[in-house]
Order: structure tokens, then C-alpha cells, then sequence
């Protein structure tokens, strides 16, 4: 979609400096932007590039815009309003309503006529899909699934029965939600299974990424609160609570019936042993092993910066010795 400088400055609330009758066709980085191109520069770091960039325009703060070789969009937040920006130029597509011949449609089922159902799709029986849903091709929606207005579930994704998703959900490919959860009993030595008899329930406006799974409650359901939204290849076991707005990054794991707060931030490869509570507005940066409740907001970090390996290995070799270390200080200090 094209936009005029004026026509997008308009729709964000922005001052322009410059020509506004310029068409911006597409959004590009500094250092490759072209003739249409819409760019931004958020972090001083960037400065260099802003002096060579060949944007038809950049979205900037006031204080950088003497820096600007070309038109500007003066913006208190650079890249808030470029995340605006580039949702108004690059648009998802609209639902074609309709339901593709080789989709399978179970029983009781209700399909919005709004919807847009993909080749090879299976629904289940009584199922609920809402106005403008679209259903990417070779998804599975179990029985008794419920899917909220304006929400897209992109190829391959699996919805296990009963699970719940509200208005303007998105889900990415080879997502699965409600499959079981890891329930089982210890009978001297053998493993036996526990029935999963909880589900999913997703609010408003949440976002999943490709090939993460969230386990359906044993008892009760596992909650993912409004706005959250979680990267790839994560793990959410079985009744995990998750408040609204909380971000969790690529290949973090959250063990069973943690309860996590609101406006969280959980960095990549973070994991969380269960029964666990993390309190709103809590940080927990990439690699953090979390084995106890989180009480007081704040940043909170376990993982061990990057060193030469040489160095690693010397300072690793002394970490073993520490408990040994620790006994010989302490003989030392009574015999002061």
C-alpha cells in the first residue's frame, strides 16, 4: 500500500519537515532504503547511516532532524511510530470468505460467513469460528474449539479441543495449543498417566510464535492473558498463568502451575521450575534459571556472560574448588 508523507503523518499524529506529497511504497532500513522507502532511526548509533540513507523519508526525533538528508516525520518515539507506519504500509490481508472444498467441517460447527477457511483444513465437531478468522492451510481445530473475532491462525497450527482464543489472536505455524500437559503418577518405579482435563484459554490480542506449545490444564485451564505475546519454540506447561501484556522470548520453558505476572519480560532460553510466582513488572533476562518465587519487580538474572574460553575454563576449574576454598578460610579464621 502507498501512503503520502502527508497522508501517514497525518493517520500518526506527526510533524513533518519537509515535502508531504511524496509516496512512501514500502518500509526499508537505513543503510538500503531507496526512492519509497520509509525508515527510522531510534538508536544514536545509527547516525552514520542516517547521513547516507537514500529513504524518501525517515522517522526521527526532533533533536536528530538537522541530521536528516531528506524529508522527516518528527516523532517522540521513533520506533513505536514505525511500527504504526509499517502496519499501515504493509497491511496483513483480508479474510476471502469462503471455505476451501478440501476443508473437512465436522458436525454442529459454526462458521462465520466472514471466514476464511484454507485448503485441507479439519474442524472438529461444535466448534465456534468467529467473524473475519482466518484458518490457514492443513490447520487442525478440535471439537469444541472457539475462535474470537478478527483472529489468524497461520498454516499447520493445532488447536486441541476445547481450547478458547479471543478477538484478534494470532497464532504461527506449527504452533500447538492443549495438547496434553506432562501429568503423571509414580506407581513403585511406573509412570502412570494422568487425564488432562483442563484446556487453554487465550484473551484478546495475543500472539503466538511458530512451534510453541502450551499444555492443557490438568484440572483447571491454562491462561494466557490479554496482549501477551510469546516467541518461538517455547514451552508453557500445564495450568501456567500468564498476565496480561507479559512478553516471553525464543526457547524459554515455564514448568507447571507458575503464575506469572502482568507486564513481564522473560528473556530467550529462561526457564522457570513450577508452582512458582513471578510478580508484575518483572524482568528475568536470557538464560535465567528461576528456582524460587518472584515477590518484588525488578530485573532478575542467572546465566554467565560470554568469556574467551581460556579464561572459562581457568575461572570454571576454580569454581569447583570453592566449596573446598571455603572450609580452609574458615580453619584459617579460628586459628586467628
Amino acid at each position: 500500500m502507498s501512503l503520502t508523507i502527508a497522508q501517514l503523518a497525518a493517520d500518526l499524529s506527526l510533524d513533518v519537515r519537509g515535502s508531504g506529497d511524496n509516496e512512501l511504497s514500502h518500509v526499508a532500513s537505513l543503510h538500503r532504503a531507496s526512492v519509497g522507502s520509509l525508515s527510522f532511526l531510534s538508536n544514536p548509533k545509527f547516525l552514520p547511516q542516517l547521513a547516507a540513507t537514500k529513504a524518501t523519508a525517515v522517522i526521527i526525533r526532533q533533536e536528530h532532524a538537522a541530521d536528516c538528508p531528506c524529508n522527516a516525520l518528527i516523532s517522540k518515539n521513533p520506533y513505536l511510530s514505525y511500527a504504526l507506519a509499517a502496519q499501515r504500509i504493509h497491511p496483513l490481508s483480508d479474510a476471502i470468505p469462503g471455505i476451501a472444498p478440501s476443508a473437512v467441517v465436522g458436525e454442529n460447527s459454526q462458521i462465520a460467513s466472514s471466514a476464511m477457511i484454507g485448503p485441507q483444513v479439519v474442524i472438529g465437531n461444535n466448534v465456534i469460528v468467529c467473524e473475519r478468522v482466518i484458518i490457514g492451510a492443513g490447520s487442525v481445530i478440535g471439537d469444541e474449539v472457539t475462535i474470537g473475532d478478527d483472529s489468524r491462525i497461520d498454516a499447520r497450527v493445532v488447536l486441541y479441543r476445547t481450547v478458547q482464543l479471543g478477538k484478534r489472536c494470532r497464532i504461527a505455524s506449527g504452533a500447538v495449543l492443549g495438547s496434553d500437559g506432562f501429568g503423571f503418577a509414580n506407581n513403585a518405579g511406573e509412570w502412570v498417566k494422568i487425564p488432562q482435563v483442563g484446556s487453554v484459554t487465550l484473551g484478546d490480542d495475543v500472539d503466538i510464535g511458530a512451534n510453541t506449545t502450551i499444555d492443557r490444564g490438568a484440572i483447571d485451564d491454562t491462561i494466557v492473558g490479554n496482549g501477551v505475546i510469546i516467541d518461538n519454540l517455547v514451552q508453557i506447561a500445564h495450568n501456567v498463568s500468564i498476565g496480561d501484556h507479559t512478553a516471553i522470548a525464543g526457547c524459554a520453558g515455564v514448568a507447571g502451575s507458575t503464575k506469572i505476572g502482568k507486564y513481564c519480560s522473560i528473556g530467550g532460553s529462561a526457564n522457570i521450575v513450577g508452582h512458582k510466582s513471578i510478580a508484575d513488572h518483572t524482568t528475568i533476562t536470557a538464560q535465567t534459571f528461576v528456582t524460587r518465587s518472584i515477590k518484588t519487580a525488578g530485573v532478575y538474572s542467572s546465566g554467565v556472560p560470554m568469556q574467551e574460553n581460556s579464561i572459562w575454563r581457568k575461572n570454571f576449574a576454580r569454581f569447583k574448588q570453592l566449596n573446598e576454598f571455603s572450609k580452609r578460610l574458615r580453619k584459617l579464621e579460628k586459628k586467628k
